[in-house]
């Protein structure tokens, strides 16, 4: 299967309330490779790199997030792919 990327920010509630855990959790099930990180705007920014099927499975749950989470928006844009390994929280 072809290996592509995607950029993400999601935006509404999401920080505070374990999303970023919850997307990498989500993002390692789903055999995704990338980061994850909080942004100084309130939202939340993530590269992902995978199946086609993949990203969009992480994108369709990124507009639900964790229970504590009220998303509003998920933007999602082809990106680059990147020599990532693993899933990482960014600080």
């Amino acid at each position: 299967m072809r290996t592509t990327a995607r950029h993400f920010r999601v935006s509404g509630k999401v920080q505070g309330v374990f999303f970023r855990a919850s997307t990498q959790a989500r993002a390692q099930a789903l055999g995704l490779n990338g980061w994850v990180r909080n942004c100084p705007d309130g939202s939340v920014e993530l590269l992902a790199n995978g199946t086609a099927e993949a990203l969009q499975q992480l994108e369709d749950w990124l507009w639900q997030g964790p229970d504590r989470a009220r998303v509003t928006a998920v933007e999602a844009t082809p990106a680059p792919l990147q020599p990532l390994a693993g899933f990482a929280i960014r600080r």
